[in-house]
């Protein structure tokens, strides 16, 4: 498979904080990658490495075989950042069209405006759409120039249900047509609908980096809350991968939370108030997190 981007052992600090960590990733051709991790993983910083607007502290980011900074291999890759500004009294099609003539070939102004739903945008200026369509707008500028590599950075926040659903098969008709995709996102739902291959960052560092099937068993953890005086006991069963103070008790993070109330029933250990709720992908991440520290400084 062809590599378009690569960062082998790179590291990025920003005065005494360590944003990422000895972090080796190649994105192939063909593939949708899924960007996973709590807030301060170090998802955005990745991404701005490799669009060359920061530099690495250590370590080598690649583009297109070459240099991020290089003008021509970033004419190749197309970007929607968490916080993009569009120029309020430009209309939609206007902003489309502005940056189309930047490309040798832009996607003609009419089919962007078709594949992601905004024809009936087209003539409204920018600074009276709602927060939901300019994220539309910004998703659908970075495919305007056809890139190979398109990285998008929770493309779908403020988006409802809908219209996420309709901006994911806009991207999956994108990715059939030829892109490579890296999307980062919360939404676990997001990454299940669109990603092959998930890269779980954590801390700055590459925690997991597997197949989506893979991930997602590691991840898709449950949430036991319950009181004990025996925690210790409980954090050290079968299917419990962390635990933390509740405001009633303690919560428990598990794989399995049938077989942690068979276990708790079967070894005798008392407990009452048990509550179970799916972990949200954030606490999962948390936990996963801390975690992976635990086995670094043991």
């Amino acid at each position: 498979m062809t590599k378009l981007a690569g960062l082998s052992h790179v590291s990025r600090r920003f005065g005494d904080v360590t944003a990422l960590d000895d972090v080796t990733l190649d994105i192939h051709a063909g593939s949708i990658v899924g960007l996973l991790g709590p807030n301060g993983a170090g998802k955005t910083t990745l991404l701005s490495l490799v669009q060359g607007l920061r530099r690495p502290t250590q370590g080598t980011v690649e583009l297109f075989g070459g240099s991020p900074q290089n003008a021509r291999n970033r004419l190749r890759l197309g970007s929607t950042p968490q916080a993009t500004a569009l120029p309020e009294t430009l209309r939609v099609g206007e902003v489309l069209d502005f940056v189309g003539a930047h490309f040798e070939n832009p996607v003609p102004v009419a089919e962007v405006l078709e594949e992601f739903g905004l024809t009936e945008l087209a003539r409204k200026q920018t600074g009276a759409l709602s927060g939901g369509q300019k994220r539309r707008v910004s998703v659908a500028l970075a495919f305007v120039g056809r890139p190979e590599l398109v990285l998008l950075d929770e493309p779908t926040t403020g988006l409802d249900v809908d219209a996420r659903r309709v901006l994911w098969e806009a991207i999956r008709r994108q990715h059939d047509a030829g892109a490579t995709i890296v999307i980062t996102s919360h939404y676990l739902e997001e990454i299940e609908a669109l990603a092959e291959r998930v890269v779980v960052l954590g801390g700055g560092r590459v925690l997991e980096d597997d197949t989506l099937g893979n991930v997602l068993a590691r991840v898709s953890l449950r949430q036991v809350t319950l009181d004990s005086p025996q925690v210790d006991r409980i954090a050290g069963l079968p299917h419990v991968v962390g635990h933390e103070p509740a405001s009633s008790g303690t919560t428990f993070y598990v794989q399995d939370s049938d077989a942690l109330i068979v276990e708790l029933v079967r070894t005798g250990i008392p407990f009452a108030n048990l509550t179970v709720r799916g972990a949200t992908l954030e606490e999962a991440f948390l936990t996963l997190t801390d975690t992976a520290d635990e086995r670094i400084e043991g």
